[in-house]
């Protein structure tokens, strides 16, 4: 996380630019007709390359440009991420789809906006199904964490890539407990001093997107951190060492 905080002091401005231009991206991509709501997290996985490549450009001493946001549509990556984006959604609702046998639906018409928060809360077996869509989620986010680093810079296949991914995370399932439990505390307590200070009101509202938009790009670079601890600093690709072919 320090590595993630001293990455975006680095260059704040070109990052900041960067979320800016793929918040822009998301907004066009949505008033697509039919597809506008699943685009923008088929996506994901192609746009989070963007801010690995643009930490990589900091740890090289090269500038954070708004042009990074194309690097995940290049071929050979591209049809691999949005694939990655695909099996995203797909166990995403497997996961809300198995809770339904539980809680009748109930955590579904949340996600999908057809029920409240407070409504749902009343209905019987909520948190159980909420705990059982975890347990069929987590272990496929973990497979997620580092699938679309490992495809864009060391072109491996989308099976290798969840393998590597999950047994990455697993091998250092501690490190990221604390790491997971640190971000739910940076963000609850921010959220919380803000209400403290301002209420909640229009200005607490107005302080907190840019909050939230300066945590979620460092959190995108505690992410490449990461990625640099556990398989080493990319390189280009004349000099890569591919996971497919392990150097001797």
């Amino acid at each position: 996380m320090k590595q993630g905080f001293a990455l975006f002091r680095k260059q704040a401005g070109g990052m900041s630019m960067l979320f800016f231009g793929y918040m822009f991206c998301m907004l066009a991509v949505g008033i697509i007709p039919l597809l506008g709501q699943l685009l923008p997290v088929i996506l994901v996985p192609v746009f989070s390359v963007a801010f690995a490549q643009g930490c990589l450009n900091i740890d090289q001493g090269k500038r954070v440009l708004p042009s990074l946001l194309l690097s995940g549509f290049r071929k050979p990556a591209f049809p691999v991420l949005f694939g990655l984006g695909v099996l995203y959604i797909v166990v995403a609702i497997v996961a809300l789809g198995i809770s339904t046998l539980i809680d009748n639906g109930t955590l579904w018409q949340v996600v999908t906006g057809q029920l409240s928060q407070k409504e749902a809360a009343l209905r019987p077996n909520v948190s159980l199904a909420i705990l059982l869509a975890m347990a069929v989620y987590v272990p496929a986010a973990m497979a997620f964490c580092f699938a679309a680093p490992l495809i864009y810079w060391q072109k491996v296949s989308l099976g290798k890539a969840l393998f590597f991914s999950f047994f990455a995370v697993w091998r250092s399932l501690s490190a990221f407990l604390v790491f997971a439990a640190s971000w739910s505390a940076i963000s609850l307590i921010t959220s919380q001093l803000l209400v403290m200070l301002f209420g909640t009101g229009s200005i607490m509202y107005q302080l907190m997107i840019p909050l939230s938009m300066i945590l979620t790009i460092i959190m995108h670079c505690s992410f490449y951190a990461a990625y640099r601890q556990i398989f080493g600093l990319p390189v280009d690709d004349s000099k890569k060492v591919s996971l497919d072919k392990p150097a001797d």
